[in-house]
């Protein structure tokens, strides 16, 4: 693990955070400041235990059984049982990545201080983090409301002694694990239970590494449409300032942009200035339109994100008694109040949102790379499917195949946050299914990185083909970055691998930075 520690404080949690800790192994710190609160937050949850007064989640039933008052004695079994119970997951097991990303933005949620844990429930998670403490999480059992539940309740198996969790790629059960990294298994009380399990926190989790992935894929589009561009003999035109300026959207004003830095004194573009084509093909000409807009939706995705990763999903909440009006339980010092910050539509809607946009990146990538490789389209300077030798050779033919099947899967996908289907004794009647959206959102984010790879692929093998002009300062960076990882397509060879380099290169920010750095600027 890292020694540069992400600062958890309830407040400041960003997806680049979140993805240091789940894929970097970096650790995390909690402020003193956070601290503090959490401890606040506990005396009110005391407070009102030793009141005696029925409140939900500290000395009640859940959900359906809300009537049932639970007797003082009973509330550590209360609580220990609801983990137990709701951990009804099934399906795969989440990967490491996937339950640190989940770790840390639970961590963050409950040191915002509305939750009424003890600080031992921070302590514990923080081990977990930063010793590679991982739960076995199954992902399905998620409905985005209350919160991601299922998944939630099986890793707060683990912090109780239970379940199992993977340390060092081997699997033990739950206390085992812990100890084995000097920590201790906890024996809830009041409310921790319940804390633990009520959130969003697969779902936001999860997007956060879509949010890292869809920006990375979308500059990865821009710079393979700007190859493409070339390759084709297309015009930079379409991508002139004033356009933009008369429809302003703001991502296609930054795609079109992106163009233009990236062919910058590019002489292939120069040389067919005043040619006799009156306009490009779509996919094409309308880049700056059609990224613009998946732009945009990543970007409203992001907003809903950093929103929701530094804020209290937990129900019920905990507030001073100042806080909240006479209708919350509670005491003269502490008031609960329960509502529905659980409920994960914000991000539903809007990871369906981006599920479509990339769907259409993907497309019209796909689209360009036939134009590259189709004989009966593409220019006179470029072989068939690219390849010298066609018909003894096939070249990237079957490449265009495997991006169409991306294509039309991702367009396969249904919209998780348009289904509801009432749970609980239909207390809980509507809810999100924003888990199902985040896992949809993942496959299509890694989808188009692969399509996006195939047209980059395809894009420095077309420009192996233009003789005696050279490519723009930003698309010839990012040539050289290909072909120091991918060599020129002469004999036939497996592709699928020529693919799998791609991808793994735009997980990556090698091809970015390396174009950044030609360019000494940053792309949008």
């Amino acid at each position: 693990m890292t020694d540069d520690a992400v600062v958890v404080d309830g407040e400041s949690l960003t997806p680049e955070a979140v993805e240091r800790v789940a894929r970097e192994g970096a650790r995390v710190r909690v402020t003193e400041s956070a601290r503090e609160r959490v401890r606040e937050s506990r005396e009110r949850i005391v407070d009102i235990v030793e009141s005696g007064q029925a409140v939900y989640g500290v000395n009640t039933g859940f959900g359906e059984l809300v009537q049932e008052r639970i007797p003082r004695d009973d509330i550590e079994t209360l609580q220990q049982n609801l983990v137990r119970s709701h951990a009804a997951g099934t399906g795969r097991e989440l990967d490491d990545e996937e339950v640190r990303a989940m770790l840390v933005t639970r961590l963050n949620a409950l040191v915002k201080g509305y939750s009424g844990v003890r600080e031992r429930i921070v302590d514990v998670l923080v081990g977990m983090l930063n010793e590679g403490v991982h739960p076995v999480v199954k992902a399905k059992g998620s409905l985005g409301a209350s919160g991601d539940l299922a998944p939630l309740a099986h890793l707060a198996l683990v912090v109780i002694g239970e379940g199992e969790a993977i340390v060092d790629g081997e699997r033990l059960p739950g206390d085992e694990a812990l100890r084995r990294q000097d920590l201790e298994p906890v024996t809830l009380r009041a409310k921790e239970g319940l804390a633990l399990i009520n959130g969003t926190q697969l779902t936001v989790g999860l997007a956060s590494l879509v949010v890292c992935d869809a920006e990375r894929a979308m500059r990865a589009a821009d710079i393979a449409g700007a190859m493409t561009t070339e390759a084709t003999m297309g015009t930079t035109a379409s991508s002139h300032s004033s356009i933009q300026r008369v429809r302003p959207h703001r991502g296609q004003a930054e795609s079109a942009k992106n163009v233009r830095r990236l062919t910058r004194d590019s002489e292939i573009v120069e040389s067919h200035r005043n040619c006799d084509r009156v306009q490009d093909a779509y996919s094409i000409r309308c880049l700056p339109q059609v990224h613009g807009a998946v732009r945009d939706s990543i970007r409203h995705l992001r907003g809903a994100v950093e929103t929701e990763l530094n804020s209290a999903t937990d129900n019920p909440l905990v507030f001073a008694a100042d806080e909240a009006d006479e209708r919350a339980s509670g005491t003269t010092e502490a008031a609960v109040l329960s509502g529905g910050n659980f409920h994960g539509q914000p991000l539903a809607l809007r990871l369906d949102y981006v599920t479509s946009g990339l769907s259409e990146l993907a497309s019209i990538s796909e689209r360009r790379i036939d134009r590259m490789l189709n004989p009966n389209i593409q220019e006179e300077h470029l072989p068939p499917f690219l390849t010298a030798g066609s018909g003894l050779r096939s070249g990237y033919m079957i490449a265009q195949y495997t991006a169409a099947d991306l294509v039309s899967t991702n367009r396969s996908h249904g919209r998780p946050s348009t289904d509801n289907i009432p749970v609980s004794g239909n207390q809980e009647d509507h809810v999100s299914m924003s888990a199902q959206s985040a896992y949809v959102a993942r496959e299509v984010v890694e989808s188009t990185l692969c399509v996006v790879g195939v047209e980059l692929a395809c894009g420095a093998q077309a420009l192996d083909f233009v003789e005696g002009q050279t490519p723009g300062v930003g698309t010839e960076a990012a040539y050289e970055t290909v072909r120091e990882h991918l060599a020129r397509l002469d004999d036939d060879r497996p592709i699928h691998r020529d693919i799998e380099v791609m991808a793994e290169l735009l997980r990556s920010d090698i091809l970015l930075e390396n174009v950044e750095a030609a360019l000494d600027t940053k792309l949008t």
